[in-house]
Parts: structure tokens; sequence; C-alpha cells
């Protein structure tokens, strides 16, 4: 008879749950996905983006007591390149560290995470996020289904074949990967001839000779191992005419879909990963040139005077394309320009 009723209480338990798919869900770990191009490391060592990505993972799972797991997947190896972004979009794809300009085919806001000499140094970098441009470009993302994580902002250096590159006229005749398609309007209006690629194919294209010069995040010319071909480094340790966007970037849908208190782990992680990454970009920044240095290249350093140069150039070329293709445009770029 005991039994029995033992059996007969776990039948209705089980109905119950049956019943209550929720509970079985909340029970349920969560296995997201986290795509990026740039090459796979440990949490102690390898290239910086992916440092913070598995940072962001183990803390994350660590925070919901293992009821969120998320799993990187380094050097483009769950889906290619350019295809993570619109993968996100639909929900296809958890997360994704990502070079913001990437995606200007789609989005055209996106370019100014890419704007030559819009930024051009890290406390202006760091003012994007609280400031009414970071709001205005969240707002436009998060419209297109996906939501800023971290906002990681990446100083570039140039690696020359030959010539170092200080100002417009040093790309004159040269065959340069600038990285977006404003920067590559500035190379083009300065007499260059610019090749689009992303970033981890600049090795190969380097050695090849389809380039005489590539410009990058300091990070990505470490990982990528340009120090073995280049002759003179245009170092991007304090200023520079490249700041680039690449923020650890989520999908709405994927968001919308966790707990209260799984979103609240989300935010505070990837907000408090912030400090981390600006320093370890002003860090990779000196690193770069020690590297580059031991392999004997020259090391240049731009000026003031350099920037405004490249400024004045991009005023009128890639700044003027981007706020005439429509007033969102013309605005945001005001917003941006408001960040000293």
């Amino acid at each position: 008879m005991i039994a029995r009723r033992t059996l007969l209480t776990g039948a209705a338990a089980g109905a119950g749950l049956l019943a209550c798919p929720a509970i079985l869900k909340a029970q349920t770990p969560k296995t997201l996905k986290l795509s990026h191009q740039f090459p796979g490391g440990t949490l102690e060592e390898g290239d910086a983006r992916d440092r913070i990505c598995r940072k962001f993972a183990a803390e994350v799972e660590k925070r919901t007591n293992g009821s969120v797991k998320v799993d990187v997947y380094p050097n483009s190896s769950l889906m290619k390149t350019l295809a993570q972004f619109s993968s996100l979009r639909k929900g296809a794809l958890d997360f994704t560290l990502y070079p913001l300009s990437y995606a200007g085919g789609e989005v055209q806001e996106t370019n100014l995470g890419l704007m030559p000499a819009l930024v051009t140094n890290y406390d202006q970098a760091r003012k994007w996020r609280t400031a009414p441009i970071g709001q205005e470009l969240a707002k436009s993302l998060d419209e297109k289904g996906i939501m800023f994580v971290t906002w990681i902002w990446q100083s570039g250096s140039v690696a020359s074949r030959g010539n170092p590159i200080l100002v417009p006229e040093d790309v004159k005749g040269i065959k340069i990967r600038g990285g977006g398609r404003e920067m590559d309007m500035v190379f083009q209006a300065a007499g260059a001839q610019v090749s689009s690629m992303p970033s981890n194919e600049m090795y190969i294209g380097m050695q090849t000779g389809a380039l005489d010069a590539a410009v990058s995040a300091s990070t990505s010319l470490i990982s990528f191992r340009l120090d073995e071909l280049t002759k003179n480094l245009t170092s991007g340790r304090g200023q520079s005419f490249w700041f680039i966007l690449e923020p650890l970037l989520m999908a709405k849908s994927t968001f919308q879909a966790l707990t209260p208190e799984q979103q609240k782990a989300v935010t505070e992680v990837g907000l408090e990963l912030e400090d981390f990454a600006f320093q370890a970009a002003k860090n990779d920044d000196q690193e770069l040139v020690k590297t580059y240095a031991a392999k004997g290249a020259k090391i240049n350093d731009l000026t003031p005077e350099h920037i405004e140069k490249w400024k004045a150039l991009a005023r009128d070329t890639a700044w003027k394309d981007f706020a005439g293709k429509s007033k969102k445009n013309a605005d945001l770029l005001k917003l941006a320009e408001a960040v000293s």
C-alpha cells in the first residue's frame, strides 16, 4: 500500500512538472554561442579581445550559478567573419565581438565606428558610451535587434613594408588596407590603392605584395604577426587618426529570453569589462612597439600636427560623404564631433 501510494505521488509530481514547462525551462542551463574572428587563447594569455570574451563567459556562468553558459568560438571557427552581424540580427548567433564598421553595408550608422580622425585618443573614446552619440548609436542597433554589452575601442597603427605613413601624402601610390569604407575613401583621396580585407587576411596580403601597408588595431598587428614583414611602424600609442569600435554585441532576442537575474548578470559583467578592455588596448599599443622594434622595424609616432592633416582630409571626404547620405547620419556625426 505504501509503495503504491509513493508511486502515485511521484506520478502526480511528474504530471505537475509536465504541466508547467516554465519550471523545466528554468532548471535547464542555457548554452549561448559567442563568435569572433580573432586568434584564440586563454583567460590569461593571447589576443586581448579573445580574453575579453573568455572573461565574460566565465563571469556570467559564475554569477548565474551555471544557469547560463557561453561557448566562445575564436578564429571565425563557428561562422565566417562578415556573417556574424547579420546572424546576430536574426538571432542565429547570441554574441559577437565585432569591428562595428564591418556592418556598414547593412546599417549605415555603424560606419561611425571607424570614421577617420573622428576619435583620436582613448579619453575621447571612453566618453562615447554615456554621451548622446553613444545613446543614439545604441538605439539604432537596438532597433535592428542588437544590443551593446561592452564598449571596446582600439587605437590603430600602420605597418609598412616601405616608408613610414605619417601624413596623407605618404600613402600616394601605395597599396594599403584601411579596414573600412570611410578610411578607404580617405586613402583613395590621398592617392593610394586600397584593398578591402578582414584583419585576419593582412599577413598574406603583405607577404604576397598585394599590400604595401596595413592599418589595424595594435592588438591585431601583434596577433597576426605582421612584425615579420614590417620595415616601418607608425604607432597608435597615445593618439591616432584610426580608432575602431569593436564592441561585444548581443542578439536582443537572446537577451529577452533570459530571466531578469540572468539579464542583470550579463549587463553588469559587460559593463565591468570595459575597464579591462581599455587598459588591455593601451597595453597592446606599448607591446606592439616592443614587438616590432625587436624585429628591426623603425618606430614612428604621430604628432597632433599629423592628426590634424588626416582630420582635414577626412572632413572633406569621408565625413562629408557620410553626412550627405541622410539627415540621421548628419545628426549623428554632429553628436560624435561634440565629444572632445
